[in-house]
């Protein structure tokens, strides 16, 4: 899909857009919504995206389809004076992937709500929330979280969890054992546009709102996402041997809720956490994991500037990503070429055209001069505000905790 306005400004952005689960439609996509593609097109950007070959875990295909988009372009509209990859969500995953491995094909990148902690790591913290949950609530029902023989049975485990979630949240000690398992995934307390925003005490309303976003983890990355994956990767790519989860509670930004829950239920956090570390753990399929850390696993080691945006509230890939992948470019000395900045909103890639707008200004700004502009949140808002004035402009000053469990070939020791 290519869109070019009358009055092209010479620089194109090639999209790449979020996951789509298997079997979905799948239409060709340049933008993250209308009225993004709108503002842009009227500033003078071209715009281009493919669907990719498949849906569902297609990083393999998405690489190279997008790269032919870039070939397509050139070849229909003429070589542009800049070229910017930008993506949302799994299509920051894929925009991350090419900057760092075909960092000859564009200029510059802009990663928004990306899942740039890369795959192996996103699919191990997806894990350990469903390990803590059918270990302390179910640990009998014999649910299977990995290794699924089809689709079926993935489904059916999904739906076996969320009616034991259903009967948890019900009680004091359910609760408490529910928001253990979201912290060790980091799922902030205000994660919904419909939910209120709790108060830094409120626990009870930062659970409730945790519960609606494990819900929609168990229901369709954990088990029905997980095993379309698991059947491109040839097995399962993810394990928790070794895993220490009392000290990734410890680190993770929700363990004061979840010391308050347990004390408020009179269950005793560190009986649950022995229990944890008792239970039976994954293993993962060595072949698998190779698969997973080619499709893709990051090495930190970008050629051209990035920007990264996300929001604070981000239930579905938690702003801890960015530290992930903040500490995969600090190994390699690229640190001059990454900003990472966030906006104060609830929910997955809810960002407003205007604050999408000034993302890309303050990229295509450092790409003009070399250097990196003022990017404080007071300036983004300003710009946000230029671009256009009728979207919320929230950029925040907000540093995110560490990564649960990162994985990136800039440390092969972890």
């Amino acid at each position: 899909m290519i869109d070019v306005p009358g009055r092209w400004n010479g620089t194109v952005l090639l999209f790449s857009h979020g996951y789509r689960p298997a079997g979905s439609p799948n239409p060709a996509a340049n933008a993250p919504d209308d009225a993004t593609r709108a503002l842009l097109l009227a500033q003078g950007y071209a715009l281009a995206g493919s669907s990719y070959a498949t849906t569902g875990w297609a990083v393999e295909q998405a690489v190279p389809d997008q790269l032919d988009t870039l070939t397509a372009f050139t070849g229909k509209v003429g070589a542009p004076r800049r070229t910017i990859a930008w993506g949302e969500s799994y299509g920051g995953l894929v925009t991350t992937t090419i900057a760092e491995r075909h960092a000859g094909r564009i200029d510059g990148s802009l990663s928004l709500c990306g899942l740039v902690q890369g795959g192996v790591a996103n699919w191990n913290s997806t894990l350990d929330a469903v390990f803590a949950l059918t270990s302390l609530l179910t640990p009998d029902a014999g649910i299977p979280l990995t290794g699924f023989a089809d689709a079926a049975e993935a489904t059916a485990s999904a739906q076996k969890l969320t009616g034991v979630l259903s009967k948890a949240q019900a009680t004091s000690a359910g609760r408490a054992r529910i928001a253990l398992a979201a912290a060790l995934h980091n799922i902030p307390a205000w994660n919904g546009s419909a939910q209120p925003r709790p108060a830094p005490s409120d626990h009870a309303t930062a659970q409730a709102n945790q519960y609606e976003a494990i819900s929609g983890l168990v229901r369709n990355p954990a088990f029905a996402w997980r095993q379309e994956a698991e059947a491109r990767a040839g097995g399962n790519m993810s394990w928790n041997t070794g895993v220490d989860y009392t000290a990734m509670l410890r680190r993770s930004a929700n363990y004061k809720e979840v010391k308050a829950l347990y004390k408020a239920a009179g269950r005793s956090l560190g009986g649950d956490l022995r229990t944890l570390a008792n239970s039976p753990r994954i293993t993962a399929d060595r072949d698998a994991v190779r698969y997973m850390t080619r499709n893709v696993t990051f090495t930190g080691a970008l050629r051209k500037p990035q920007l990264d945006i996300h929001t604070t509230g981000d239930g579905l890939i938690p702003a801890q990503s960015e530290s992930a992948y903040r500490q995969a470019v600090g190994a390699t000395g690229r640190t001059a070429l990454l900003r990472q900045a966030y906006v104060d909103a609830p929910g997955h890639c809810t960002f407003s055209p205007g604050e999408r707008a000034a993302a890309l200004h303050t990229l295509e700004e450092r790409l003009r001069t070399g250097r990196w502009s003022d990017t404080t949140p007071s300036a983004l808002n300003a710009e946000s505000r230029t671009a256009d004035p009728g979207s919320p402009a929230r950029y925040i000053r907000y540093r995110p905790g560490p990564y649960p469990r990162p994985y990136d070939l800039a440390h092969p020791a972890a």
